[in-house]
């Protein structure tokens, strides 16, 4: 399905491919899924173009869930061993400077205090995951020690943390599940991406700083050592600063989300802003494949010269 969307003019252009492959040991009479592969598109990232192709064929329908994510879902009836979803995105992103919002004239500290109203809106943001009382008061005192060394001022507390967790915890894939929680990456010091932004959300949501997941992409320039992932799927989380807004903080490459990151969905946690999901009607064994390629568009090169 081709999805072409009006253009609008960006510091640069970045083309995603994302395909995922799926195999199983005997035949899936039928499934239906629903998948988070379309980026989001507002005044800091633009989709120019999307198309979302689905073997074997099935309808697909796109809809806006309810964190305002842009959602295809599709049934497949009929039997099949392989099902392969491929998503070519061309996204033109804003050239924001990241740390503009850190020069605003009213520097947040702690306590933060949010309105009745406000705290209403926030509060799937705001509630911690749930863990024995022992664990999230370890968590507690370790998010606390942040804030005073940095003099109970927010900005700096966030920072601090975002370094800490780049410089003193280890990225090391299949150390960790979808079940990990941030509790054991705290006392293990390692994990990947989604992990590291899951233990940075419960930290915030325990200093009362609303923090929600975000799923997407980061181009690397096919460089891995200046950063901890090469081109892939990337989780990240936004933190929301009072008077500012969502900003995005970057965890595992110790960095703020810039024009190198790409935002497909956001959720309270994984499962709201997972790229694929979907239910079998049937007892096969699945196997999965992902492979996805960030490049430059040659608009960013003509644009240049």
């Amino acid at each position: 399905m081709a999805m072409p969307v009006s253009s609008t003019a960006g510091s640069r252009r970045l083309i995603v491919k994302h395909t995922t492959r799926f195999s199983y040991n005997q035949p899936v009479q039928h499934s239906r899924h629903c998948v988070h592969l379309r980026p989001i598109d507002d005044v800091y990232q633009r989709v120019v173009s999307h198309r979302l192709q689905i073997v074997p064929a099935a309808t697909i329908i796109e809809f806006e869930d309810v964190f305002g994510n842009w959602a295809s879902r599709f049934e497949i009836s009929q039997p099949y061993t392989q099902l392969t979803l491929t998503a070519e995105s061309t996204i033109a992103v804003s050239d924001v400077d990241p740390f503009a919002f850190t020069h605003v004239p009213i520097r947040p500290s702690f306590p933060l205090v949010w309105m009745p109203w406000e705290h209403m809106m926030l509060f799937p943001y705001l509630a911690p995951v749930e863990l024995p009382e022992t664990q999230l008061r370890e968590l507690y005192d370790y998010a606390m020690s942040f804030v005073a060394l940095n003099n109970h001022d927010l900005m700096e507390t966030l920072f601090a943390i975002n370094l800490t967790l780049f410089r003193q915890y280890k990225y090391v894939p299949g150390s960790t599940g979808l079940e990990t929680t941030p509790y054991e990456v705290f006392t293990s010091k390692k994990g990947v991406c989604q992990d590291f932004a899951n233990l940075f959300i419960c930290m915030a949501r325990l200093l009362g700083i609303p923090a929600r997941y975000v799923c997407g992409y980061i181009y690397t320039g096919n460089t891995g050592a200046a950063q901890a992932q090469s081109d892939a799927s990337h989780a990240w989380l936004q933190l929301y600063i009072p008077g500012v807004g969502w900003k995005g903080f970057d965890p595992t490459n110790g960095v703020l989300a810039s024009t190198n990151h790409i935002r497909v969905a956001y959720g309270r946690h994984y499962r709201d802003a997972t790229p694929t999901a979907g239910t079998l009607y049937s007892s096969a064994r699945e196997t999965m494949t992902i492979d996805v390629q960030v490049v430059e568009s040659a608009m960013n090169q003509l644009q240049s010269q």
